[in-house]
């Protein structure tokens, strides 16, 4: 599987040269013969991968090499002479093989090379601006949302809702697998755990060795010269992205420490797993750190003393969900633990591995208006959309408006100081910080209810989502033409690519390709403590004189515990156009006839099996009733010309039937 790097049109990385992933079947003659232990030592563990990789040898004919453990029976191998793709092939057809797939390559998933992305530093420093220039909208993706672009930021995620019932437990651990972390960045210091490094290619780590115990990131910035060499192929040159920091930062920062920003989940424990290097990491050492994430032993490699509950994984690709992807997906998940991905920034492309995996929450970014943003990828895996951030404005030397403030290190290369935060003028945008927010929110979402389970989670989040907006993305730097739904026909393709969506800057996203709706933090976490009371308006259209029918069955009780509700409606207001409900006011549904057009607002309360309540206000507005045709004859009213004409074919056609009828 190739995994896609940013900016989002530069070229997909192959898999590592000559490297395959190879699990072993279960009870396979190879494992029984050599068999290896998750808690072997280190020096153990190399012996039994090299002699698998002897014996694999002896059987294809070739010299194979032994690369790092994936798990008890899934390791690296390599050969010289042979593509990843051929060596997989020639494994997999081995009856002791339960899989055999090239080692891809995956980057960060970080700020797109997008027209509303932010001038370079040059610039900056040519025009005299710098770093330390905030949005004037700050921290705008975690307050609460307006209901109308025109009153602020619509996706926000409301978050002080959410810390109403927790900021956090520290007993919930939120993991973040990305490229490492500066620990000493004021708003993370004292925050994390020790966590692990898991890239295995001492080049790639750009730390002096391979796996190691200090997920710490060196800084991943790759030069002129080592984009030209093998290791580094379809790499570009570029500066450190602290890409690690920044994302871990939007999780778990410290809040109320009078420095910086606050994080989306301050109160949980953070454990950076370091994955990315130079350019990439590769998706045997993203297995392997999301099994030990998880609490999975890992040969060779001290036990996590700390599983995590959520793992979040800023890194996105192109391609399918590869078997082993799916496998160590199936792991995680099996042990309680929920799986965050972005989607990729690709501009509208298809989502890739992991968000496309099976079970894996899958996260599309938002422009500060609900609309998806130009940058993120879409398609039927997406679970729910959040922030993503974006600039509105693309003149040069312009600040951006509508970034996700985060940490970072203002280092080019190795890092420089404590750190900072980014800006107006260092833009932190991507599915990549989407993600974060996700995974902060199911954080506290596990800190308020520990006995969720990973699909309760996410149908709890996925009910609780707002809608996205249908109008008023309008802009002055979006022509209306590209003001469109995220799910039809790319007017930028030819349309041989049914999965690729919308290379246009922006589009109204639909719950077909963006996932269930806007994120809401401050909802999400009650729907995991108390019921949740819906209204939904079951008549298509309303109108004055007939029947409004509403329903309360979309309510959510409590997750755990009884599961039964009870049902009270009101009238709030009748807005001059109902006076009362029409029957039955303690069932789960409703009904009232409006006298004339108008607008009139309900309540839906919901008691649990605990006698706690909970409220929903809805506003239903209402249509005039049809007009009727107008009456006739008898009290000096005028009949229509067309109504007389069709009275006389009437009559005609009954003194027809009347001749019939004689005849016969």
């Amino acid at each position: 599987m190739l995994l896609s790097a940013l900016p989002a049109r530069g070229a997909a990385l192959g898999p590592v040269p000559g490297e395959v992933i190879v699990q072993f079947r279960p009870g396979a003659s190879l494992t029984r013969q050599v068999a290896l232990s998750a808690r072997a030592t280190p020096g153990t563990v190399r012996d039994v991968l090299a002699e698998r990789a002897a014996v694999m040898g002896t059987r294809l004919g070739r010299v194979l090499k032994a690369g790092s453990a994936v798990g008890e029976r899934t390791q690296v191998l390599s050969a010289e002479g042979l593509t990843a793709a051929e060596l997989a092939a020639r494994l997999a057809a081995d009856p002791d093989v339960e899989f055999a797939v090239p080692n891809g390559r995956a980057r960060r998933t970080a700020a797109p090379n997008d027209p509303l992305y932010p001038v370079s530093a040059t610039e900056r420093r040519s025009n005299g601006i710098f770093l330390q220039d905030g949005p004037a909208s700050g921290q705008w993706y975690l307050r609460a949302p307006a209901a109308t672009l025109a009153q602020g930021p619509v996706s926000s995620v409301d978050i002080e809702r959410a810390w109403a019932r927790s900021r956090g437990s520290a007993s919930v651990v939120v993991a973040v697998l990305d490229t490492g972390v500066r620990p000493e960045h004021p708003d993370l210091a004292g925050r994390l755990l020790p966590g692990y490094d898991f890239i295995s290619n001492a080049t790639v780590a750009n730390d002096g060795g391979g796996r190691d115990a200090d997920p710490a990131d060196p800084g991943d910035w790759v030069t002129l010269a080592e984009s030209s060499t093998s290791t580094f192929t379809d790499c570009s040159a570029e500066n450190s992205s602290w890409h690690g920091t920044k994302t871990t930062a939007l999780v778990g920062a410290s809040a109320d420490n009078a420095v910086g920003m606050a994080g989306t989940a301050p109160g949980v424990s953070v454990l950076p797993v370091r994955v990315l290097g130079k350019c990439f990491g590769s998706e045997s050492d993203i297995w392997a750190a999301m099994k030990w994430a998880a609490g999975i032993s890992i040969p060779g490699v001290p036990d996590n003393p700390t599983p995590a509950k959520v793992l979040n994984l800023s890194l996105g690709g192109v391609g399918s969900c590869s078997a082993g992807y799916q496998a160590a997906v199936d792991e995680v998940l099996a042990r309680g633990a929920v799986i965050v991905a972005a989607a990729g920034n690709s501009a509208g492309g298809p989502v890739g591995a992991p968000a496309n995996c099976v079970g894996v929450i899958g996260v599309a970014a938002l422009r500060h208006a609900g609309l998806k943003v130009g940058f993120s990828d879409l398609g039927p895996q997406i679970s729910i959309a959040a922030p993503g951030g974006n600039c509105i404005n693309i003149t040069a030397g312009s600040p951006c408006l509508y970034p996700l403030v985060t940490a970072t290190n203002s280092g080019t290369q190795g890092p420089v100081g404590n750190g900072t935060w980014t800006s107006s003028y260092d833009a932190s945008v991507g599915t990549s910080f989407a993600s974060p927010l996700v995974a902060a929110t199911a954080g506290l979402m596990f800190s308020a209810q520990p006995a969720l389970t990973p699909a309760l989670l996410l149908a709890r989040m996925q009910a609780t989502a707002r809608p996205f907006p249908t109008t008023g993305g309008d802009n002055s730097i979006v022509p209306p033409l590209a003001v469109r739904r995220c799910d039809e026909p790319n007017r930028f393709n030819s349309g041989t690519d049914p999965n690729n969506y919308a290379l246009d800057l922006q589009c109204y996203c639909t719950t077909g390709v963006c996932g269930a709706g806007m994120l809401d933090s401050g909802e999400a976490v009650r729907a995991v403590v108390e019921a949740v009371a819906k209204i939904t308006v079951s008549t298509a259209a309303p109108t004055a004189g007939s029947p409004v029918l509403l329903s309360g069955t979309a309510s959510l009780p409590p997750p755990v515990g009884a599961q039964s509700l009870g049902y009270s409606w009101s009238l709030v207001d009748g807005g001059g156009v109902v006076t009362a409900f029409d029957g039955e006011v303690n069932a789960s549904t409703a009904r009232l006839i409006p006298s004339a057009a108008g607008t009139f607002t309900v309540q839906l309360t919901v008691t649990d099996a605990q006698g706690i309540t909970t409220s929903k206000r809805q506003s239903v507005t209402v249509a005039a009733a049809p007009a009727l045709p107008p009456a006739t004859g008898g009290g000096g009213g005028a009949t229509s010309a067309p109504w007389l004409a069709l009275l006389t074919l009437a009559v005609a056609a009954l003194f027809r039937d009347a001749r019939r009828q004689r005849r016969a």
